[in-house]
This record gives C-alpha cells, structure tokens and sequence, in this order.
C-alpha cells in the first residue's frame, strides 16, 4: 500500500514541475501591451528591416526602395548631356510623407566612362558628404517661384542616389533623388540634374 502511494505522489510531483516547466516557456514567449511578441530583451520585433545608421548602407537602402515599383517603360522626359551622356525621367512621384521622388535612368552613349562626380552640385559641403551623387539636383516650382533642393539627413547624407564611381560606355544606371514637395497645386516643375538640359516635368499621385 505504501509503494503505491509513493508512486502516485512521485507522479504528482512530475505532473507539477511539468506544468511549471510550461508555464515558464509560454512566459518567455509573451506579448507586450500592443498584443505583439517580444523577444528576450522584451523589444518588439519588427517585418521590415531597420534602417541602418552608416551612410552608404542606408543610400542602397533607399535606392532599392525608390526603385522598386518603377516601370522603366514610361518616359516622362528625355535630355541631354555632355559626352554623349542621357538622361530619361521615369517617375516623379508625391508621397504622402511630403516629399517629392525623381526616379530615372543615366545612360552612358558615349565612348568614355562617366562617374557622378560631375553632378553632386558645387556646394562645398553637400560634395563633400555626398561624393559622386546626384545631390546637385534641383526642381522649380515656377508659379510659387520657389527652388527645392534635395532633402538630407542631420549629418548632410542626401535622400539621393549615391556611389556612381562609374559608368561604363554603353551601360546604364539608375538614380532617384527626393526633394521637399510643393503644395498640392502645383502639378508641374523644372527638374535640373548639373549638366544636363532642364526637363519640364508633372508631378503624379
């Protein structure tokens, strides 16, 4: 009699430390205040991708965003540049974040390599943060007569596509460049890219 008791109490006590056993996992996989998992440190994890601090990564980061939905198909505008340099607008787009994205293609017609150095502006300090960009881009709004320059970040990166140490002859790259968006009534602006023609271009969405 006493060896079944023994067994039974064996038994609770293996039922018990089961259950505190589970009890302790679920914990670990809780939920904060919002309802969402949390991990060990008890942070919220994320579906998309932090942005990263260091400058060049977050630039490829916002270049593939910016490139992502563009239909390299439309031609909103076309202009020339020097040494046989081309320039072909795709998409000019407001965001609801208030701002206004450019995005397009270079293409390189001539015989030499190009490099964008030639197109990050003459302002001292925006070439010098953003070396071989696009940062020298500007539109005009000419009804509200008002020049946009592209947006930059508190250490003066620019929203912009950077790195183009070069382009081969024959080949192609593709640029976006963000600025601050004008009112709503102004559909159309004048985009100039250094070196290249200015383009007339409506403003969609």
């Amino acid at each position: 009699m006493s060896i079944r008791r023994s067994t039974r109490s064996r038994r609770a006590v293996a039922a018990v430390s089961l259950a505190a056993a589970l009890a302790l996992a679920v914990t670990g996989c809780g939920t904060d205040g919002g309802g969402k998992k949390t991990n060990d440190a008890g942070s919220s994890p994320s579906s998309e991708p932090s942005k990263s601090s260091d400058g060049d990564k977050g630039a490829e980061q916002e270049d593939t965003a910016a490139g992502e939905n563009v239909d390299p198909n439309v031609k909103l505008a076309q202009v020339n540049g020097r040494d046989g340099l081309t320039l072909v607008v795709n998409e000019v787009k407001r965001d609801s974040g208030g701002f206004v994205t450019v995005s397009g293609v270079i293409k390189n017609d001539g015989d030499g390599i190009q490099s964008g150095g030639q197109w990050s502006g003459s302002e001292k300090n925006i070439v010098a943060q953003n070396p071989n960009s696009v940062a020298g881009a500007t539109l005009v709004d000419k009804v509200g007569k008002k020049r946009y320059y592209i947006l930059r970040d508190t250490e003066g990166r620019c929203l912009c596509t950077t790195g183009l140490t070069a382009i081969q002859a024959g080949k192609s790259v593709s640029v976006f460049m963000q600025f601050p968006a004008p009112p709503e009534t102004t559909t159309e602006v004048d985009f100039t890219l250094p070196t290249f023609a200015t383009a007339s271009l409506k403003i969609s969405g």
